[in-house]
C-alpha cells in the first residue's frame, strides 16, 4: 500500500528488481544455456509482465500529478523569479516541459550549480540564455513537488477552493495580517517579488521553528554557521531587518496568516445612529415652505371672504356667494396680487441663490480610482493622501509618487469588482500609473530617461474666490474629520461634492459646533475670558467669531 501511493517510490523498486533479475539471467545462462531455453518462456513472461508494470507505473504517475499542489508550490518558491507567460528576473516556464526532458528538469531545479559545475552542456546553454543569473538550487522538494510543479506549467485550468463567506477564521489570521502589514508589507509580498521573496504557503519550504529564528535574528541565524540561513541571505544583497520585539505568538500568528493567505468573508454592512444623523440630518425645504404659505394664504382669503359676506347679509343687501365676494373684494384682490409678486420674489430670489451650489457634482476622472476600495476597504487615512490638510490651507493632491508607495507592490486589482468594471480594466487603470511615472512592472524598477507625465485629476469641491477657508484651522484646532464636509467618502466608489458649501451652511456649522478648550493649547489663554463673558462653560464657534465678515471674507 506504501508503495501505491507514492509511485515514484514503486517505479525505483520495480526498476531495481528487474535490473536484478537480467543480472541473475545472465549469470544463468553462462552456466548452463539449454536450462536457460527450456525456461527462456516464463522468464519472457516474467521480463514482459514488469515491463508492463513499469510503464503502467509511470503512465501512473503522470495521472496523480497535482497541479493545485503545483501551483501552491510555484507561487511560493518560484513567483519571485518567474512567470508563467512573460519574462521576470528568470524566462517564462509555461510550456517548460514540452522543450526540456522531465528528468533534466527536476535535477536542474533541485540543484542546479551542480548540474552547471558538473558541465552539463544544456545546463551551461541555460545559465547563459539567462544572463548568467544563478538560480537558487531546492533540495527540499521531492521529486513529486517538482512534477506537480511541472503540471502546473503545462498551463491547464486548476480547481481552486471557494471560500464560504460564513466561513469561521482563526482570529491568529487576522492577528497575523496585521503584524505582516505593519513589520512585513514594506518589502514582502503574499505572491510575487517585491524587494523579498514572496511569503504566501512559506511553511512549505522552511520549518516553522526554523522561520522564528530567521524572523527573530537573521543576522546571528547567518553568523551561526545555519547553511540554509546563508542560502537564503543570498537571494537579496538587502539584509533583512531583525524583529526581536516580535513574541513567540506574534510569530505563530504570523505564520498562520502566510499559510492561508487573505480569506474573505461576507461581512453584513451596518450603519451606526451617529452616522445616520450625521449624513441624513431632516431639512424644510423650499417646496414645503411654499405649499403652507399657499394653505395658510387661502385660509385667510376664506376668512376675509366670509366676514364680508356676512356684513352684506346684515345690511340687507341680499345673499352674495363666497366666491363672488371673494373676486369683486378690493382687499383680498390687493392681497393676492401682493401674494404673486412676493411668491415671484422668493421662487426668483431662491433661483439665483442655488447658482454654484453644485451638491452631487461628480466629474468623470482620468483614472478610475475608487475611494471605497482604499479608503474603505483597506482604511488608508484621509492625511496619508492629503496630507498637508493638517497644516495648510488646502488639503493636496496627492502626487503620484505617494501612488508608487503602494503599487509599486500592487500591480493587478484582486478585491470586489465594482460599477461595470472587470478585474482587465481595473488592472488597466492601474497601469495608467505606470504609464505617467515610467514604472517597468516586469521588471520591478523605474525606467531610466522616462518623460514623466502628471495626472490630471478633475477637482470636486471649490469655494468662490471671495471666501478664505483654512482646512489646518478646522483640521488640526478645530479637530473636525474630514466626512463632516465631504460625507462618507469611505463608501463612495467615485467621489462626489457632499455638502453644498454656501454661507449659510457655513454659519449654522460654526452656530452649532462647541469649541473643546481644555484639551487644545491653542484655546488655553481665552478659555477664561470667553467663560466669563458668556457665562457658559461651552462656547461655540460663533460666539469666538465665527460669524464675523471679517474672518472669511477680507
Amino acid at each position: 500500500m506504501l508503495l501505491l501511493s507514492n509511485p515514484l517510490k514503486m517505479i525505483k523498486v520495480i526498476f531495481l528488481y528487474m535490473k536484478k533479475l537480467y543480472q541473475t539471467r545472465k549469470k544463468i545462462s553462462f552456466l548452463n544455456m539449454k536450462s536457460v531455453k527450456q525456461h527462456s518462456p516464463l522468464s519472457r513472461l516474467v521480463t514482459s509482465s514488469l515491463a508492463f508494470l513499469f510503464f503502467f507505473s509511470l503512465n501512473l504517475s503522470a495521472q496523480q500529478a497535482d497541479p493545485a499542489n503545483g501551483e501552491k508550490l510555484f507561487k511560493s518558491i518560484c513567483a519571485a523569479c518567474h512567470k508563467l507567460d512573460a519574462k521576470l528576473v528568470g524566462p517564462a516556464l509555461q510550456g517548460v516541459t514540452e522543450r526540456r526532458d522531465q528528468a533534466w528538469l527536476i535535477a536542474w531545479i533541485k540543484d542546479s550549480p551542480g548540474m552547471i559545475k558538473s558541465g552539463d552542456k544544456l545546463a551551461i546553454q541555460v545559465f547563459e540564455e539567462n544572463n548568467k543569473l544563478p538560480m537558487i538550487p531546492n533540495p527540499q522538494l521531492s521529486d513529486q513537488d517538482i512534477i506537480d510543479i511541472l503540471e502546473y506549467t503545462k498551463g491547464a485550468p486548476v480547481a481552486t477552493a471557494v471560500v464560504s463567506g460564513t466561513q469561521e477564521v482563526d482570529p491568529g489570521v487576522e492577528r497575523g495580517k496585521q503584524i505582516f502589514k505593519t513589520n512585513c508589507a514594506a518589502c514582502h509580498k503574499l505572491e510575487g517579488k517585491l524587494i523579498g521573496p514572496p511569503l504566501l504557503h512559506i511553511e512549505n519550504k522552511y520549518d516553522a521553528a526554523w522561520l522564528k529564528l530567521w524572523i527573530k535574528d537573521n543576522a546571528a541565524l547567518i553568523a551561526s554557521g545555519d547553511k540554509l540561513a546563508k542560502t537564503a541571505s543570498e537571494y537579496s544583497p538587502i539584509a533583512m531587518t531583525p524583529f526581536p520585539q516580535l513574541s513567540d505568538q506574534n510569530l505563530d500568528d504570523v505564520l498562520k496568516y502566510l499559510a492561508v493567505g487573505d480569506v474573505q468573508q461576507a461581512v453584513a454592512t451596518t450603519t451606526s445612529a451617529k452616522n445616520e444623523e450625521m449624513f441624513n440630518k431632516p431639512g424644510f425645504g423650499v417646496l414645503p415652505m411654499l405649499g403652507v404659505t399657499i394653505l395658510v394664504f387661502l385660509l385667510l382669503v376664506f376668512i376675509v371672504a366670509a366676514t364680508t359676506n356676512k356684513k352684506r347679509l346684515a345690511s340687507d343687501e341680499g345673499e352674495e356667494s363666497i366666491l363672488r365676494s371673494m373676486f369683486f373684494s378690493p382687499f383680498l384682490r390687493f392681497l393676492a396680487v401682493m401674494f404673486v409678486l412676493l411668491g415671484s420674489a422668493y421662487l426668483v430670489f431662491g433661483y439665483f441663490m442655488q447658482v454654484g451650489v453644485d451638491t452631487g457634482y461628480q466629474p468623470i476622472q482620468p483614472i478610475v480610482f475608487s475611494h471605497a476600495v482604499h479608503s474603505g476597504d483597506n482604511k488608508i487615512d484621509c492625511q496619508y493622501c492629503h496630507s498637508s490638510a493638517k497644516n495648510s490651507k488646502t488639503s493636496g493632491i496627492p502626487s503620484v509618487n505617494v501612488c508608487m508607495n503602494c503599487h509599486k507592490s500592487i500591480s493587478e486589482y484582486k478585491g470586489e469588482l465594482f460599477g461595470d468594471n472587470t478585474k482587465e480594466d481595473l488592472d488597466k487603470e492601474i497601469q495608467k500609473i505606470y504609464d505617467a511615472v515610467g514604472w517597468d512592472k516586469a521588471n520591478v524598477k523605474y525606467i531610466e530617461g522616462y518623460e514623466q507625465k502628471p495626472i490630471e485629476w478633475v477637482r470636486i469641491h471649490n469655494l468662490a474666490d471671495f471666501a478664505y477657508f483654512n482646512h489646518s484651522q478646522h483640521v488640526t484646532v478645530g479637530g473636525i474629520i474630514c466626512q463632516t464636509c465631504h460625507g462618507p467618502v469611505e463608501t463612495m466608489v467615485e467621489v462626489k461634492q457632499f455638502s453644498k458649501l454656501t454661507m449659510g451652511w457655513c454659519i449654522e456649522c460654526h452656530k452649532t459646533t462647541e469649541v473643546d478648550m481644555k484639551n487644545n493649547d491653542y484655546y488655553k489663554n481665552i478659555h477664561d475670558q470667553l467663560s466669563k463673558k458668556y457665562g457658559i462653560e461651552k462656547v461655540t464657534v460663533a460666539q469666538m467669531g465665527g460669524q464675523e465678515c471679517g474672518k472669511c471674507h477680507y
